[in-house]
């Protein structure tokens, strides 16, 4: 039986995001490359994904302090 990997749009899909999305995202290393179309192993996107670093962490602009007397 041949060994089945995910395209691009289907990590997006297993992810729940849009291809715009992925696109801004570092994903782990393919395993396997075909020309310059990349697969990746279900296995390999769900354990990358378990370790990913949640919502809103490293990235985005620092939060405003609130100023002595601000609410």
């Amino acid at each position: 039986m041949p060994i089945e990997y995910l395209s691009f749009t289907e990590v997006a899909g297993r992810l729940g995001v849009k291809t715009g999305a992925l696109a801004t995202y570092k994903l782990p290393e393919p395993d396997a490359t075909i020309g310059r179309t990349r697969g990746w192993l279900p296995d390999t996107i769900d354990r990358w994904n378990a370790c990913r670093p949640g919502r809103g962490v490293g990235g985005g602009r620092p939060r405003k302090k609130a100023e002595d007397g601000d609410h």
